[in-house]
């Protein structure tokens, strides 16, 4: 039996094939774009997304990372609930949330998760805080 040990970075937020190819398709379409995770409401827990400066991230947003080249942000009461599972944004049939780039093309992003098991909350990739970084 191999038993392979790595210290490599553990991602908190991941994206499907599917997903990259239509961030990419978005981001060829509208220039710099920006993920942020609904807390709920009207278009559910559905990942959201914005042209970049036309969605004000919080100044205590959480950043989980990159997908696609494109920052992906939460709100900390949402990151609180969240922060011990990661996030794996996918693309599955159906209409976008009302304001989110992808509605209207018969796709929509949604949020899968699992948990971290134990011995990768120590690899995490930090988070960060606030503004995305200036395309």
């Amino acid at each position: 039996m191999t038993v392979i040990v790595t210290d490599a970075p553990i991602a908190r937020v991941l994206a499907t094939p599917a997903a990259l190819e239509l961030i990419a398709e978005l981001k060829a379409e509208h220039g710099p774009i920006l993920f942020h995770q609904s807390g709920g409401c009207c278009d559910g827990s559905s990942p959201m997304c914005y042209p970049t400066g036309d969605f004000i991230v919080g100044d205590r947003d959480v950043r989980m990372g990159e997908i696609g080249g494109v920052p992906f942000f939460m709100s900390p009461s949402q990151f609180d609930y969240w922060k011990h599972t990661q996030l794996i944004i996918d693309v599955v049939p159906g209409r976008g949330g009302m304001f989110s780039l992808e509605n209207g093309r018969d796709k929509r992003f949604l949020t899968r998760s699992r948990l971290f098991a134990d011995d990768e909350l120590d690899r995490l990739v930090p988070t960060a805080e606030g503004m995305p970084e200036p395309a």
